[in-house]
């Protein structure tokens, strides 16, 4: 069971990787408000779990850590790296409200910092979309 799902990963992330550039990630982290936060995924496959600390689970009983190296990226393709990206985008703005969602095809995060003010940000993803949220946060 773990080596099937383990085919259908590799299968899965490189096909989604062609279609998503790594800029998308560089571009997430070159933002003034980006910070790894608990639970995002790099991509070579480690979890921030704290304290400058990173770990990847082989399999059911084996467990790696290391330490922050510079230049990783984001998986931005893992859901807690994104519920996490949404928590920087909200922190950034001052809107605990604030979502993304789906809106004529494309992924829209709605920013509404104060009375009269909106700003809208797009994105093909929800990513994306939340990425251009940080990159344009004051």
């Amino acid at each position: 069971m773990t080596v099937i799902f383990s085919l259908f990963r590799v299968l899965t992330q490189s096909w989604i990787w062609d279609k998503m550039p790594h800029t998308l990630s560089r571009r997430a982290v070159a933002c003034g408000g980006w910070r790894w936060l608990r639970g995002m995924l790099r991509q070579d496959d480690y979890r921030y779990i704290g304290s400058g600390v990173w770990a990847r689970w082989s399999d059911v009983h084996s467990l790696t850590t290391a330490l922050h190296a510079p230049g990783q990226l984001p998986d931005l393709t893992d859901s807690s790296t994104r519920g996490c990206l949404l928590a920087l985008v909200r922190e950034a703005w001052g809107q605990d409200d604030l979502a993304a969602c789906r809106f004529d095809g494309r992924w829209c995060a709605e920013v509404t910092p104060q009375a009269g003010q909106h700003h809208a940000f797009y994105g093909s993803s929800e990513a994306e979309a939340l990425v251009a949220a940080l990159e344009a946060a004051p």
